[in-house]
């Protein structure tokens, strides 16, 4: 079994990925229904929260079928991100997620999301004050830096965890790659096998068949995978790498019946 804190999840655990306009509610309920063993919702804007937006207020929703779950928050600014966690921690979910991985343009070049990478003393403030403004487990997700000069995760990973993170998701690729090229488990690798490092590391990047799921597994050793877009239109992957990766087989394709039964249900 893999624990996040007090969160006990199976061997091998699958996350869906937080996916901004796909991870809302009925997108989780049906990854949920075919496997996925942790969840994570669309990240959520601390200034949003903190302003009472409407639509940052309303991705706190999270029902109890969905459990463990977890609320993905960003920003750059160490009191409005203790504020939004002392939000979140009212809905009550299972963990608190910190995204310091997204490279869009919006998000990055303001100082948030995968643009906190340029500035490992500040990634490593604004996660320790929202650690210590939540009883909520506090995990990251990130990638592996800022560009190919500044592949720092190994650091990154020794520090968020100093100040008290439980578990790691590492997207393989920086931010400059955006999602071009093949993403780099093998730093992901590197941190899951530093002996300083005792949380779980998850890895995250390319996931798109069971086979391949099962091959990294293999090769890099991680505690689990977090899948994002190979799940948009096809939550089935969930419990096909499920199987393979218990019986070495292929579980048949989904019928037609049950790709509408999901499109529609």
């Amino acid at each position: 079994m893999v624990k996040i804190d007090q969160i006990v999840l199976p061997d091998f655990p699958l996350l869906l990925a937080p996916m901004e306009d796909v991870s809302d509610p009925p997108f989780r309920a049906v990854c949920k229904d075919s496997g996925a063993d942790l969840m994570y919702t669309e990240f959520i804007s601390s200034e949003g929260l903190i302003r009472d937006a409407i639509k940052s207020r309303k991705k706190l929703d999270i029902f109890d079928y969905e459990r463990p779950v977890g609320i993905q928050i960003f920003g750059g600014d160490e009191e409005a991100l203790s504020l939004s966690a002392k939000i979140v921690e009212t809905v009550n979910p299972d963990l608190l997620d910190i995204n310091f991985g997204c490279p869009v343009k919006k998000v990055a070049l303001r100082g948030a999301g995968a643009g906190v990478l340029k500035d490992v003393d500040l990634m490593v403030r604004l996660t320790d004050a929202v650690v210590k403004s939540t009883k909520l487990p506090v995990t990251v997700k990130t990638r592996l830096g800022w560009d190919d000069n500044t592949k720092n995760i190994e650091e990154v990973a020794e520090r968020l965890q100093d100040v008290g993170i439980k578990a790691l998701a590492i997207h393989g690729r920086t931010r400059a790659q955006m999602y071009k090229g093949e993403a780099d488990w093998s730093l992901i690798a590197k941190v899951k096998n530093n002996p300083r490092i005792h949380i779980p590391i998850f890895g995250n990047g390319d996931i798109d068949s069971p086979q391949k799921a099962l091959a990294y597994k293999e090769r890099y050793g991680v505690d689990g995978i977090m899948i994002g877009r190979a799940a948009i239109g096809y939550p089935w992957i969930f419990r096909e790498i499920k199987h393979f990766v218990a019986t070495g087989e292929m579980l048949p394709f989904p019928t037609v019946e049950e790709r509408v039964e999901k499109t529609f249900a």
